[in-house]
């Protein structure tokens, strides 16, 4: 009996193996949801819990709330920062609302600025003028609330979501091109800071959402938050790579989700205060990224705490919180589901 295959067999063989790789690349076709139509294909009951997750141990808050939080009167608050003086400044809508304190510590209205156009981000220099990031473009505006310039549109894929000002130079985050583009005041584009660069050991920026914040550190270097990688970059201002920290982990001491943490801000002593959205937290770092603790957790934050976050994890909702800090260490975080500021100041020893 012969049991090899002649060149006829083999043949009729490889035939059928193609035919059957055929149908099953068109089954595949077939079933492959491009629309998410279909969903997860997850069951009705299965919930993703997060409750466990977003209880935080209460010896590892450092702040509390203080004096009444700030509200902004504003629709769609996008972003928050503490000028010269402490004056508080929020911008959303078409507008930039201005709070300075009072007498009693608490911050009341003070005026307000009209603008041409939505603003996403915004810095307040030392002598006063604003630097605004509308989704495109950058505008220039005296304190008194007169456009000195509009920076040179950045095209249609631009969603520009952070800006910070460092003497003559003026940082720009641009999560629809996930690039820092650095202008002198003028708005002359002098570099682009970045993008990925196998020989200058860059592995480029991972932005999955609208949120993709920086800063200027105290030791002159550009901090920008990767966060597909869940860390913050140190750069160098001609975009030289330093070093990073940060981890994925749904931890206290890490960063979870798809991106985060969404901004964060540089405290006096150079330490970090972080915001993430999805598991809302706003947790404090040292300068060398070492987590030191917590300002507050979904249970001070959210109306209804853990489960109310169980319940937007099961839709797909987050909340994206922006932050500030002033010359005496306290926090601003804004609010973007009440629409409110509210201030923590660090709990006294004792």
């Amino acid at each position: 009996m012969n049991n090899r295959l002649g060149t006829t067999d083999i043949k009729i063989f490889v035939g059928v193996l193609v035919a059957l790789a055929i149908v099953v690349a068109i089954f595949a076709l077939i079933r492959l949801d491009t629309t998410g139509k279909r969903g997860s294909g997850l069951s009705k009951e299965f919930v993703y819990d997060v409750k466990e997750l977003a209880e935080i141990d209460p010896n590892l808050i450092l702040y509390e709330e203080s004096g009444e939080a700030i509200s902004t009167g504003l629709k769609a608050p996008a972003a928050i920062a503490v000028g010269p003086g402490g004056r508080v400044y929020v911008a959303g809508d078409e507008v930039i609302r201005v709070f300075d304190e009072g007498p009693n510590s608490n911050f009341s209205f003070f005026g307000e600025i009209k603008l041409a156009d939505v603003p996403r981000c915004l810095t307040v220099a030392d002598d006063g003028e604003f630097y605004i990031g509308m989704k495109d473009h950058v505008e220039v505006l005296n304190e008194h609330g007169k456009r000195l310039a509009r920076w040179q549109s950045l095209g249609n894929d631009a969603v520009l979501t952070s800006i910070a000002i460092w003497k003559d130079d003026v940082f720009v985050a641009d999560a629809g091109n996930r690039i820092v583009l650095r202008y002198d005041t003028n708005g002359t584009l002098i570099g682009r800071i970045g993008e990925k660069d196998e020989d200058r050991n860059i592995p480029g920026f991972v932005v999955p959402s609208p949120y993709f914040d920086l800063a200027v550190g105290r030791d002159g270097l550009l901090r920008v938050v990767n966060p597909g990688r869940r860390r913050i970059e140190a750069y160098t201002f001609e975009g030289d790579l330093e070093f990073w920290w940060g981890e994925f982990s749904a931890g206290i001491e890490g960063f979870c989700g798809c991106c985060n943490p969404v901004n964060f801000a540089i405290l006096e002593d150079e330490s970090f205060v972080t915001c993430e959205k999805g598991l809302i937290r706003v947790k404090i770092y040292n300068a060398d990224g070492v987590f030191v603790g917590v300002v507050a957790g979904p249970e001070q934050l959210v109306e209804g705490g853990a489960a109310r976050i169980d319940e937007w994890a099961s839709v797909g909702k987050t909340a994206g919180f922006d932050v500030a800090v002033d010359a005496q260490g306290r926090i601003f975080v804004l609010d973007t589901i009440k629409n409110i500021v509210r201030i923590f100041a660090k709990i006294k020893a004792g």
